[in-house]
């Protein structure tokens, strides 16, 4: 390996791509092209990063196995960054196993962690928990540990245990701050944000007020019965019942645990189910099955009681009934509390959940893009939507490898 290409490899390492391209702007070997590749894609340019990579995948030689993996491997970060959920993720398997194969410890753990951040990307929340946990952390350098702490905060994030989200974006920190990479410091300190901002609202003995995610997982870990007005599900203790698909039942539901515990008005609750201005013979009617099937989805948590003007919610024992709403009150942020699962919604089943049109949910879902919550999948029919990232990883680009490119 000559002086340029490894000086350029340490610059990148240290967050230096202008470095790095003062010693390979000029030069059109394979190697020269990869680090390239990796310096534009630190710099922004995703489009000429990948030119550059695949370019230099196809110029090493047979024999160049463990630097043609490294290329993919780049290559599948710069997709990752530019959130195209449809990068060849053969080729990245073929990398770890060449890497693997070869003992290069440090790129396979950096191939896998792509992996899982891919399914984050993608919203398969229990796919990447399961393979964060196999992931076994050893003695990597800080600027991987750092990109492993924020996957591991992604997930509790999403999950909303909050001791969990602390511990793992307090040990990003320090990875960070270890790597001596400014950027790698300021995707940390964005992540970190998400845990400075109101997740939900209490509403409880007719008051409302906004909590932070420690107290939110507070009041789902209770023994109380919680109506999760965030991910539109019931719990009590370990008992959850998930409405999510079924919105007419889950107003009905809200509608009885705002009153709690009091009555709901029947009134009341067909205005707030059916979307009407005026009840009549057919929505009482209506009203009387959605209850039916409400007391029967809710038999192990709580009983729903009939009364002269309504319907009262009556919690088995002597707990309370707590209705935790999302934090702000509009469409948007329904379509949000609606993504928080982490699965991957159409616009047609977010507009039947949320109980409006479907050019209503496409409109949100539009504005939520523009402001960078929510990503979209896939092309025509297959076409879904799910919640962005909270770490980007689009500015800790690339590879680790202390030798660069051999």
């Amino acid at each position: 390996m000559d002086a340029s290409i490894n000086a350029a490899g340490r610059a990148l390492r240290a967050g230096d791509p202008l470095g790095a391209l003062q010693r390979v702007a000029l030069r059109e070997d394979p190697a020269a092209l990869a680090l390239r590749g990796i310096a534009m894609a630190q710099l922004g340019d995703l489009e000429r990063a990948r030119e550059l990579l695949r370019r230099a995948a196809r110029s090493f030689g047979p024999r160049e196995k463990i630097n043609r993996a490294r290329c993919l491997t780049a290559e599948a970060e710069v997709a990752l960054a530019a959130r195209d959920p449809d990068w060849p993720t053969r080729a990245l398997g073929e990398a770890l196993r060449t890497f693997d194969a070869r003992g290069d410890q440090e790129n396979a753990a950096h191939a896998r962690l792509l992996q899982i951040r891919r399914m984050l990307l993608l919203g398969r929340i229990d796919e990447a928990e399961r393979a964060s946990t196999a992931l076994a952390s050893g003695a990597w350098p800080a600027r991987l540990a750092a990109i492993a702490a924020l996957v591991e905060f992604e997930i509790a994030l999403r999950r909303g245990r909050a001791a969990q989200a602390h511990t793992a974006l307090a040990c990003a920190e320090s990875a960070s701050e270890r790597s001596g990479i400014g950027a790698l410091r300021a995707e940390v300190a964005r992540a970190g944000r998400a845990l400075r901002l109101p997740a939900a609202r209490l509403v409880a003995g007719g008051e409302v007020r906004s909590l932070m995610l420690d107290e939110v997982a507070a009041v789902i870990a209770s023994s109380q019965l919680v109506v999760d007005g965030c991910r539109r599900e019931a719990r009590a203790g370990d008992r959850v019942v998930r409405l999510a698909r079924r919105p007419a039942l889950f107003e009905l539901l809200c509608g009885l645990a705002q009153a709690w515990p009091g009555e709901a008005a029947r009134e009341d609750l067909i205005l707030r189910a059916f979307d009407t201005r005026r009840a009549n013979a057919t929505h009482r009617a209506r009203l009387r099955v959605g209850m039916g099937r409400l007391r029967h989805e809710l038999r192990l948590l709580a009983e729903i009681r009939a009364t002269p003007r309504g319907f009262r919610l009556s919690v088995r024992g002597a707990g309370e009934v707590r209705l935790l709403a999302p934090p702000v009150e509009s469409p948007e942020a329904a379509v949000l509390a609606l993504l928080a699962d982490g699965e991957a919604w159409s616009a047609a089943l977010l507009a039947l959940a949320l109980g409006c049109s479907q050019r209503t949910a496409q409109r949100s879902l539009v504005a939520l893009e523009n402001a960078g919550q929510v990503r979209a999948l896939g092309r025509g029919r297959s076409w879904r939507w799910v919640a962005a990232p909270v770490a980007g990883f689009a500015t800790a680009l690339l590879l680790p490898a202390s030798e660069g490119f051999a």
